[in-house]
């Protein structure tokens, strides 16, 4: 029991990328799950396999998250449990519509933003727990969720649908854990402002439909907004404190 696990979402790009990278330490195996495969973390992770971090990449779709959630359960399972000293479900990826009134949106936008960014975070979580209830391991379920999960925004319903969902979701799934026997620790954290490919959709909106747009520029402008890297670093930190799970819902700027 010398070895970490980490299963990953959205580690293809931004600050799910970062994490990747960073996770990529001696004594870690870290599973990965996106729809693109990133041939940068691929390299990296050649590289850290000679120090012992192991890697791998499923090319998976979690608009279908079923299918994903299945092949999860599946590895799991199959897995030798006694060889890990913690197991940690992380759910970062998240899809974003187009930006303006709901109604701009196609039906099948809205409906990958809320498979993907919901409700592959529910079943992934499901499946995780599921096939690890009886491993000696500790076990986390770490949701990266959103300032707009919190307060709503214009131009930004389905997104703010999404991560306020979440954050319940983390909420009923925490008390779930509390009343068992070595339960997962369970949070739902928001991860800060940080310079993405949301960021600067985000800031090249039509107005019209995001009336917040010249906030979102000033943060650029006013150096305000914390790289990939940086926002990665301040997760993991988050992660990896004790008290880690005492408090379901959680941000970074509070720590």
């Amino acid at each position: 029991m010398n070895e970490h696990l980490y299963i990953l979402t959205g580690a293809s790009r931004g600050m799910g990328a970062a994490i990747a990278e960073q996770l990529l330490q001696p004594a870690n195996v870290l599973l990965c799950l996106s729809r693109q495969r990133s041939d940068t973390l691929a390299v990296k992770a050649l590289e850290a396999a000679a120090a012992g971090a192991r890697c791998e990449q499923w090319q998976v779709d979690l608009a279908q998250p079923v299918e994903a959630a299945a092949r999860l359960q599946a590895w799991l399972m199959a897995a030798d449990a006694g060889r890990f000293a913690s197991a940690t479900l992380i759910n970062n990826a998240a899809a974003l519509t187009r930006i303006g009134a709901i109604d701009d949106c196609t039906d099948a936008e809205l409906a990958a933003a809320m498979r993907v960014g919901l409700e592959a975070p529910m079943l992934l979580s499901a499946a995780f727990l599921r096939a690890t209830r009886a491993w000696p391991a500790a076990r986390r379920v770490l949701n990266i969720s959103s300032g707009l999960g919190r307060r709503a925004m214009a131009g930004q319903a389905s997104y703010c649908a999404v991560k306020a969902g979440l954050d319940h979701f983390t909420r009923a799934l925490a008390l779930d854990e509390a009343q068992r026997h070595g339960g997962a620790r369970v949070v739902s954290l928001a991860p800060g402002v940080i310079d993405t490919d949301m960021q600067a959709q985000l800031r090249s909106a039509d107005p019209a439909g995001f009336p917040d747009q010249a906030m979102f520029i000033g943060w650029q402008r006013d150096g305000q907004l914390a790289s990939p890297r940086q926002a990665a670093a301040s997760v993991l930190a988050y992660l990896n404190r004790a008290d880690f799970g005492s408090q379901p819902i959680a941000d970074v700027r509070d720590a």
